[in-house]
C-alpha cells in the first residue's frame, strides 16, 4: 500500500511539471503572436476612426503610410524619453495602465491622421479614451479637426457591457452619431458630448452637442459622456501648443 500510494505521489509530482513545463512553453510559443494581434486590434481601432477600411486591407502598412504619432505628458509638452531615458512610442503606451495613475502623471498618445494617401499635413487628431462602462472598462478612439473643435469621428470599444444594450457602444451607427459635433459652445467652454437618455429623440435635442441615446443603456451612455470630457480636457494643452488654429 505504502509503495502504491508512493507511486501516486511521485506520478503525480512528474506529470504536474511535465504539463507545467508544456503550458509555459505555449505560452511563450504564442507570446509573438498574441502581441502581433493586439497591435493589429489596436491600430486598425485607430484608423477606423478616420477611415473605411476594405476587409482585405493591410491594416499594418495602411497605419504606417498614414499614421504618425507622438506622446504628451499632463501639461502638453510632446516627451520623447521615458524616465530611463528610453525612447517613448504612443503605439506601445498601454492606455489601460496609465489610466491607474493620477491623471497628472500619465503618457498621453496622439496619433495624427496624414490623409488616405499619407502627406505632410495633418488631417485629423486622433486621441485614445478611456473609462468606465455599466460592468467594466470602455475605451475607444476620437478624431478631431485640426482646429481641435469638431469630432471627425469615432471607435468605441468594451471589455463586458451587456450585449444589445451598452455593448451597442461597438456598432458604426452608435458611433456615427458623433460626427461633426461640437466640443466647445458659443462662450468657448469645453462642454464636449452627451449622449441623451432614451432612444430616438427629437430632432430638437440633437444639437451640436447631443447625440442620440441607447435603450435600456443609460449608464454606459454616462460613461461615455465622462469619459470623452475628461480626456478631452486632458489633451486642452497639447491642442494650446499646436498654435492659434487650434483651440482644444
Amino acid at each position: 500500500m505504502r509503495q502504491s500510494n508512493l507511486y501516486v505521489i511521485l506520478f503525480s509530482v512528474i506529470l504536474t511539471v511535465v504539463l507545467g513545463g508544456l503550458l509555459a512553453a505555449t505560452s511563450q510559443g504564442l507570446a509573438p503572436f498574441q502581441k502581433k494581434s493586439v497591435e493589429l486590434d489596436t491600430k486598425k481601432q485607430i484608423l477606423g476612426a478616420v477611415m473605411t477600411l476594405d476587409d482585405d486591407a493591410d491594416i499594418l502598412a495602411v497605419y504606417d503610410e498614414v499614421i504618425e504619432s507622438e506622446v504628451v505628458d499632463y501639461q502638453g509638452n510632446v516627451i520623447t524619453k521615458d524616465e530611463e531615458g528610453e525612447p517613448l512610442i504612443a503605439e506601445n503606451v498601454s492606455i489601460e495602465k496609465q489610466y491607474k495613475l493620477d491623471p497628472k502623471d500619465r503618457l498621453y498618445p496622439v496619433f495624427k491622421f496624414m490623409g488616405e494617401n499619407g502627406g505632410e499635413t495633418v488631417e485629423s487628431y486622433i486621441l485614445p479614451v478611456y473609462g468606465s462602462g455599466l460592468w467594466d472598462s470602455i475605451w475607444g478612439f476620437v478624431a478631431l479637426d485640426t482646429e481641435g473643435k469638431q469630432i471627425k469621428g469615432a471607435v468605441f470599444s468594451h471589455a463586458g457591457e451587456t450585449p444589445g444594450l451598452g455593448a451597442r457602444i461597438t456598432e458604426p451607427e452608435v458611433q456615427a452619431r458623433y460626427k461633426g459635433k461640437e466640443l466647445y459652445n458659443e462662450q468657448g467652454e469645453l462642454v464636449s458630448v452627451e449622449m441623451l437618455k432614451g432612444e430616438n429623440n427629437p430632432e430638437s435635442k440633437l444639437d451640436a452637442h447631443h447625440v442620440d441615446g441607447m435603450s435600456g443603456a443609460t449608464i454606459t451612455g454616462d460613461g461615455v459622456d465622462a469619459m470623452l470630457k475628461k480626456y478631452f480636457s486632458y489633451y486642452q494643452p497639447y491642442f494650446e501648443k499646436q498654435g492659434p488654429t487650434a483651440t482644444l
